[in-house]
């Protein structure tokens, strides 16, 4: 999914001193979500809790979007990306994902779609029609991996997993990225992460280990939920620092949360729009050929065959050089 702001904030994303990374309190910080209309006046709407001034990165995760449940046609036009990895996942509905290295795929609740821009790449996403002229209820969430610098020149693929669903204590849980309770996604990754969606029925209590390495980010989809004792309330997202082995997750009613988490990345990055690069004469480059070629020309983001439409230009730039914020 893109970045369809049309006056995106420019990002700077720096390396934490080493005495922000530990918290021996181990308070859980609330980062509340802001509303961003997808698009124009029947725009989808969602709730973005990554990036924003409090924290940019949860290890690698440098972007979290929560939309629905809502009966929605989403229409995302060919969008370019670099430098980071998009995942899709579903609660409800399908989505068609078409992308400049040849993939065509069906998004599906319960399946990770990852999609590794690395150098460039191009893709749309548009919501599977009902048939009728009722669309189809769409609920998920969409995230996006900042590469690390070794990575991010790669060459871009896709790739799809469907994890197998298994008991933690009365958890049900799905690992779609990296590795947790010893289970481990085959998803490819290129820094120390985990994506996991645990559903709990009410009156339910799990304690999940963790790396004591990694920070970690709670979502929550549905439910009353606890992390640590601390209330997250839905579209929320519940942040932990690094140095704990284990996270104890409560329900009240019927829950669903996604966990993500991993090493504080320790690079800096910029983020603007749909790309990610290192400065701000690298984000010029990259929307100039963009531009230039709009995924109908080969070049560095390729060209994007089966989609009826246009594809999206980038917004302008601001009128100063991408710096950091706050």
């Amino acid at each position: 999914m893109s970045n369809l702001e049309k006056d995106p904030a420019e990002v700077l994303i720096e390396e934490r001193p080493d005495d922000e990374v530990a918290d021996p309190t181990g308070t859980v910080e609330i980062l509340d979500p802001r509303d961003v209309p997808l698009g124009g006046a029947r725009a989808m709407a969602v709730r973005r809790t990554l990036p924003q001034r409090a924290r940019s990165l949860i290890g690698g995760w440098c972007f979290v979007d929560h939309y629905g449940p809502e009966a929605v046609t989403m229409d995302v036009p060919p969008h370019p990306h670099t430098g980071l990895q998009t995942v899709s996942w579903l609660f409800a509905g399908e989505i068609e994902h078409r992308d400049t290295v040849g993939s065509h795929a069906i998004i599906n609740p319960g399946e990770l779609n990852l999609m590794t821009a690395g150098r460039g790449i191009a893709h749309s996403e548009v919501s599977v029609p009902t048939g009728t002229p009722i669309p189809r209820v769409l609920h998920g969430a969409q995230l996006w991996i900042a590469l690390p610098d070794a990575a991010r020149h790669r060459e871009p693929f896709f790739e799809n997993y469907v994890p197998e669903p298994f008991l933690l204590g009365a958890a049900t849980v799905r690992v779609f990225i990296g590795s947790l309770a010893g289970v481990t996604s085959s998803a490819t990754v290129f820094s120390p992460l985990v994506g996991a969606q645990l559903d709990l029925p009410a009156g339910a209590s799990v304690a999940v280990p963790v790396q004591a390495a990694h920070e970690h980010g709670v979502l929550v989809d549905l439910g009353d939920v606890t992390v640590d004792g601390t209330r997250v309330p839905v579209s929320h997202l519940g942040y932990v620092h690094p140095g704990i082995e284990s996270l104890t997750i409560e329900a009240a009613t019927d829950a669903r949360i996604l966990l993500i988490g991993g090493e504080p990345l320790g690079e800096q990055i910029v983020m603007w729009w749909n790309f990610i690069g290192r400065d701000h004469d690298e984000i010029v480059g990259f929307r100039d050929e963009w531009q230039a070629g709009l995924a109908q020309t080969p070049g560095r983001f390729g060209v994007l065959n089966g989609y009826d439409g246009s594809p999206l230009p980038a917004p302008p730039l601001p009128p100063i050089r991408l710096k950091p914020r706050g």
